[in-house]
């Protein structure tokens, strides 16, 4: 690996004596937190954004969709093709890459003239987006090969990334309410042209010495395997069982069978197979993939929670969300520093599950006016899944060949891609199919299908019919919630006995990477 200066230093060789992380890689972390919390937040900076931009650009309704999605999307199809792409260029050419198109996107989303250039802008931040989380987190694992060290970073790697999500909203509501819709993409500026300066002085370049040919065939048919899943599993929750969206995850598997195949047969891979057989890294993704699903299947309640059943505005119900946030932050750490310490791995893991766990376990016990309730189930359950994936992403990373890295850390973040929407989908079919089971049978078809449809068509009943109608409503809503947390609850600790088994053999130690205990 060549550092900054155009020296060359170790990758970490199996049998070698790990470097001790000094300043330099701490402030180089630092960093790289400021472009990782960027692309995170950007998952949720439009939510209060929206009705402003509507007003400005009048966009059509599908237009407004693709507002939303088409950031998710791209991102969530280029992570791997972008991952492997790294492991061949160099993670700092292509993270400052990533850098500049998403400063520029960033500049044009703000100042977009229409809906069609808002689009394109949204679709090239995907792009940059997709360049940039893989290659921070690959860019961890060669700056840190002391396991403890790593361990730690990875940690705060975790923390960034979960409380990203939650700050997006805030951020957004803040900015529209004092400013105008553009200065949600406005703030990514700094942020970008600091990486821009000091990445060069800081980060150090590192590549696989033999990459070989890339393999462009992969690139469509990853794409073609990730997105029309992704696409049909967001979609269900919301929308209902379709036959559309069913044929769309159907055509995802096939295309994904095909790629496997590809990786399988292909001289020089894009996804190295021998991947999965490192000690670790197999668990470490299916792990993920199901931290992943308790994590988002939780929003799809939670947040319509707050605004539709306690009657939170959009502002007030982001500003509650932020309070179980604040756990998050020490759950990383106080799990890497119990591993460190001696304790299991394993153990460490499923007690994560447990914890998240019992935290949809108290989100079953919420009825119609439970603020604290749910915000503390929320809190437990969001720090039971950091604890899982702080360590498990270690784990993954450090079973990984760090010529690897790149492909490791995409292949870990699509594992999350389709955990979250398979998490919103199952879960939301669940609730709805409670909702729809309870909501009273005389009620019109609107209000049958979703709590928001039930709400509208209660505000134009007079009086007492109105309010009875949006009251079952949110009742029903609740019950959903109810038995979709019972569903994740069971899941989540059969996750924990799986951890603790998968895992138990496994241990990462200095020098040697991934061994059995």
């Amino acid at each position: 690996m060549t550092n900054s200066t155009g020296t060359t230093t170790s990758l970490g060789a199996e049998g070698a004596a790990p470097t001790r992380a000094g300043r330099r890689e701490w402030t180089a972390l630092g960093v790289l937190m400021l472009p990782l919390l960027l692309v995170s937040m950007d998952v949720s900076v439009l939510y209060f954004a929206i009705p402003a931009i509507s007003a400005d650009l009048e966009p059509s309704g599908i237009q407004q969709l693709w507002i939303f999605d088409i950031y998710g999307f791209v991102l969530a199809g280029l992570l791997m093709t972008m991952g492997a792409l790294g492991d061949r260029v160099g993670r700092r050419r292509l993270l400052l890459m990533g850098a500049g198109a998403f400063g520029a996107a960033s500049l044009t989303a703000a100042y977009a003239s229409s809906a069609e250039v808002l689009i394109a802008a949204r679709a090239v931040l995907g792009i940059g987006g997709a360049t940039l989380m893989p290659s921070t987190m690959a860019l961890v694992r060669t700056m840190f090969t002391d396991p403890g060290q790593r361990a730690k970073a990875i940690g705060l790697w975790s923390g960034v990334m979960t409380g990203g999500i939650a700050l997006g909203s805030v951020m957004s509501g803040i900015l529209v309410e004092h400013f105008w819709w553009g200065s949600v993409f406005l703030v990514n500026l700094p942020a970008m042209a600091l990486l821009l300066i000091l990445g060069p002085l800081l980060l150090p370049e590192s590549r696989d010495p033999r990459p070989g040919r890339f393999d462009w065939p992969s690139v469509p048919l990853s794409m073609a395997a990730v997105l029309p899943v992704i696409y049909g599993l967001k979609e269900l929750p919301s929308e209902g069982f379709r036959v559309s969206y069913v044929v769309s995850i159907a055509v995802g598997l096939v295309f994904a069978a095909l790629f496997v195949r590809r990786q399988r047969t292909a001289a020089s891979p894009m996804i190295d197979p021998a991947l999965f057989r490192g000690r670790g890294f197999a668990p470490s993704v299916v792990l993920n993939l199901v931290a992943s699903f308790g994590m988002m299947g939780s929003a799809f309640f939670t947040t319509q929670y707050l605004q539709s059943v306690l009657g939170k505005s959009a502002m007030e119900a982001a500003l509650w969300a932020l309070l179980p946030s604040v756990p998050i932050g020490m759950a990383a750490p106080a799990a890497t520093a119990l591993v460190q310490k001696g304790v299991n791995r394993a153990h460490v893991v499923a007690a994560g599950f447990a914890i998240a766990a019992a935290g949809y376990a108290l989100l079953a016990f919420a009825d119609s006016d439970a603020l604290w309730l749910v915000l503390v189930a929320c809190g437990v359950l969001a720090s039971g899944i950091v604890m899982v994936i702080s360590q498990i992403t270690d784990l993954a990373l450090s079973s990984a060949p760090v010529e690897r890295a790149g492909s490791a850390s995409s292949l870990m973040e699509t594992g999350a891609e389709f955990g979250g929407a398979l998490g919103m989908a199952v879960l939301g079919s669940i609730g709805t199919a409670v909702y729809r089971h309870d909501v009273p049978t005389a009620a019109p078809d609107a209000a049958r299908e979703t709590l928001g449809g039930a709400l509208t068509v209660a505000g134009r009943l007079p009086g007492r019919a109105g309010d009875a109608l949006a009251a079952a409503a949110r009742e029903a809503f609740t019950s959903g919630m109810q038995g979709a947390a019972i569903a994740a609850t069971v899941l989540l600790a059969a996750a924990a006995l799986l951890a603790a088994r998968a895992l138990r053999s496994i241990r990462v130690t200095e020098g040697q990477g991934v061994t059995d205990r």
